[in-house]
């Protein structure tokens, strides 16, 4: 009798929780906060990003040799400094397509004796004066987490197993002689190794079919494993989304045979507005949840039929805004390739990807924004100075996020459909859960251009406090830029309020086309 009285409580409580307010006024939307409805730990990895040899992104980005803005090493001391306050965890490297024609034995050694090499991913001429021991330097200095991916495409087994041997053997072998001769002494114990990347795409170098990358990336990850056990590999998932792909059938095929060797498989995604049609752009994250739903449930397929099943996670490894920016052919160190300027509307996109990660936070467990400088990305270089790209702003926010729990939290909002796909409210939005200061973090993305929505936040058990915090990104102008010297326009306001309370029910109002951020405090 206990048991039915509990739960008929409960359910009295949510239902009145999820109610309209006792006023003449319905609000537009309805969004209910449970805390006991967490799906997972927001994982640090997911505010990871990535440097590749590509275009202005390593030389003259990250490392800049002569320099007045560098340090005695050649790496910038501004964008060091922007990439701390951005809150990056983990550095992807040396690609992207890169890496599927990189030998990473050139990058080592005295940096004048490294031979300079055709870079035939994306036309250019490498110099190959930045290279392993640099990069790891690099995420030392910074304090993230390194992520380094293997050559799968024209590469081979021995050389990816050759390369953790390089980096991590901790004994008195040739390649440990050969790593404390060019000046580390200690291992640098990478822990996070890509097999690849992109070999399902037939523009990378060595693509192959999923039969044949598979039974590779095997043969690889149990000779790099021989040389550290200790290491997480993630295989190279799917990045091929376009007609005619079976993209579903590339994962299957991968998890089936990889599943007691990896640790993540990885997806990719770029979005862009070339219809110039804002709603319809924002609605992308349809996609992005259903490619992670689907790739999940083949994780659990693959899972089933495995006697001790290996944990496995998604890596959602290279994601971002990229349709106007792209690359010419020249053969030149610092090209201006694929240097996107971001506006306010891209700005907003960025919390439709990290909402949909924070909603699977269960099982995307690292992310990593494509990429760091000048290349797709948040900050932006010239040879005087930096500037913060409109993007910048809500990724650093949302990585204050990390390690706290992430809510599933119930929405309603006024729905549109914007194409042939099915609808979706204007409402995106996704919560986190801090116990310790029993605060709750709600990330509200409205997308609707024209339309603010008044909303009805409810506790599910226990009072909101009415004195809230407000962080929020909005400007008037969709496509509102930044350039050198002119990057406050797309700015964040921050401030305290206090909104009108019924019972354990608050009301606030999201403007249109705004991400807002509520920092809730709950009663004890």
């Amino acid at each position: 009798m206990m048991f039915t009285m509990f739960h008929l409580t409960r359910t009295l409580a949510i239902a009145l929780a999820f109610a309209a307010p006792a006023s003449a006024q319905q609000p537009a939307a309805r969004i209910k906060i449970d805390t006991d409805r967490v799906i997972g730990e927001v994982d640090p990895l997911l505010f990871g990003n990535f440097t590749e040899h590509l275009g202005r992104c390593i030389y003259g980005g990250i490392f800049d040799e002569g320099s007045p803005l560098s340090d005695a090493a050649g790496f910038r001391k501004d964008v060091m400094a922007a990439t701390r306050d951005l809150g990056v965890t983990m550095l992807r490297w040396p690609g992207g397509n890169f890496a599927s024609g990189y030998d990473w034995t050139d990058g080592i050694g005295p940096r004048d004796q490294r031979p300079p090499r055709r870079d035939d991913a994306w036309g250019a001429l490498e110099s190959n004066r930045f290279g392993t021991d640099e990069f790891l330097t690099y995420c030392e200095r910074i304090g993230v987490t390194p992520y380094l991916c293997i050559n799968a495409g024209l590469g081979t087994v021995d050389m990816a197993r050759k390369w953790v041997e390089y980096c991590n053997e901790p004994g008195d072998t040739a390649l440990a002689r050969m790593r404390r001769k060019n000046g580390r002494q200690q291992p640098w114990n990478v822990k996070y190794w890509g097999l690849g990347n992109e070999i399902d795409g037939p523009w990378q170098l060595g693509h192959k079919n999923a039969e044949d990358y598979a039974t590779f990336a095997l043969e690889a990850a149990k000779a790099m494993r021989r040389a550290d056990e200790s290491i997480k590999l993630i295989a190279s998932g799917s990045s091929n989304f376009r007609p005619g792909y079976d993209w579903i059938g590339w994962n299957r095929t991968v998890l089936e045979k990889l599943k007691g060797e990896i640790d993540y498989i990885s997806l990719h995604t770029y979005i862009g507005n070339p219809d110039n049609k804002f709603e319809k752009f924002l609605a992308i994250s349809r996609d992005l949840d259903d490619r992670i739903e689907v790739v999940q449930g083949q994780i659990k397929a693959a899972q089933l039929t495995a006697p001790n099943p290996r944990p496995i996670s998604i890596a959602f490894d290279e994601w971002n805004v990229w349709y106007r920016a792209r690359g010419g052919s020249e053969f030149e160190i610092g090209r201006t390739g694929l240097e996107e300027n971001y506006n306010f509307e891209d700005a907003l996109a960025m919390s439709m990807f990290l909402n949909s990660f924070v909603r699977h936070a269960n099982v995307v467990r690292m992310a990593n924004l494509a990429q760091l400088v000048n290349v797709i990305a948040p900050i932006f270089t010239n040879k005087q100075g930096m500037y913060l790209q409109t993007i910048y702003f809500p990724l650093a926010e949302y990585a204050k996020q990390k390690n706290r729990q992430a809510l599933d939290v119930q929405v309603e909002s006024p729905q549109y459909k914007p194409d042939g796909g099915r609808a979706l409210g204007y409402l995106d939005v996704s919560a986190t859960w801090d116990p310790r200061a029993r605060t709750v973090f709600l990330n509200v993305l409205n997308r609707s251009e024209k339309m603010d929505l008044a909303t009805r936040i409810a506790n599910v058990e226990g009072r909101i406090s009415p004195q809230a915090g407000v962080w929020q990104l909005y400007h008037d102008d969709l496509k509102a830029t930044h350039t050198f010297g002119d990057d406050r326009k797309v700015r964040p306001t921050e401030k305290t309020v206090t909104l009108a309370a019924n019972g354990n029910a608050l009301s606030y109002t999201f403007p249109k086309h705004s991400l807002t951020i509520l920092k809730l405090k709950l009663a004890d």
